[in-house]
């Protein structure tokens, strides 16, 4: 599982404040340009604020160098006070997964986005692409990354650990590989279970073999082709519902 960025089309973007969550991508128009920000009409009725530092990344010596009023912009949401109904925006994306929504033994659809000898990096949307150790790309010994993945790979992978503050994320790939095994082991266990009409008949021609399969009949030749025949009928049935398998 990835968290994404959400986006709202010019047709459907929301009108309520509580009807916008945070990272919802906006068209805005600027109302009014500050010293330390500007307003931007999102269609709430109430302008939204953009603070000077969530304009753009690099240093900005003058708002009104770089916005003027009148002007359409792409903003995200960054924040809402439920309260007062006040809408922070951004207009520096925003990423996918914060360091607070990181969860261990989560998982996310990544890109590999580089190889190296001691493993992979793979972008799942956070700050910081995360990295799945060689030793963590496979149950089996695996010599070289790049015999299992190449730049550009979407693959899935798990949240083995991450620290904030050293801003690292381990991922694991073979964890993966290890839970799809067992689903599918579990699968094909129940695949292989006799359906109840297989264990009535499979009953049906043991008894008729024993001669408890039902009254005592003559033990002419009419009664052995008829039984060959329930036999026949019997062993096909079987082998064709083996062979939808």
């Amino acid at each position: 599982m990835t968290n994404q960025v959400e986006q709202a089309g010019p047709g459907d973007q929301p009108n309520r404040p509580q009807e916008i969550k945070p990272k919802t991508q906006l068209q805005g128009t600027v109302t009014k340009v500050e010293l330390y920000g500007a307003f931007v009409d999102i269609g709430t009725g109430q302008d939204a604020w953009l603070h000077i530092s969530r304009v753009r990344e690099e240093p900005i010596n003058r708002l009104s160098d770089v916005l003027q009023e009148g002007q359409p912009v792409t903003v995200w949401v960054h924040r809402i006070d439920p309260k007062t109904k006040r809408v922070d925006l951004t207009m520096i994306k925003p990423v996918g997964v914060t360091w607070g929504e990181l969860k261990r033994d989560q998982v996310y659809t990544g890109t590999v986005t580089r190889l190296e000898k001691f493993g992979v990096f793979v972008d799942i949307g956070a700050e910081r692409p995360g990295l799945v150790h060689v030793s963590e790309m496979s149950r089996g010994y695996v010599g070289d990354p790049s015999e299992l993945v190449k730049v550009g790979d979407q693959v899935q992978v798990k949240v083995k650990d991450f620290d904030r503050r050293k801003r690292r994320i381990d991922l694991s790939m073979k964890e993966i590989d290890k839970e799809k095994e067992v689903v599918e082991s579990a699968d094909e266990a129940e695949e292989n279970l006799p359906t109840a009409m297989e264990i009535a008949l499979r009953q049906a021609m043991a008894g008729q073999k024993s001669g408890q399969g039902g009254p005592a009949r003559s033990g002419g030749k009419g009664e052995r082709s008829h039984r060959q025949e329930q036999e026949d009928i019997l062993r096909r049935t079987l082998q064709q519902r083996g062979g939808r398998r």
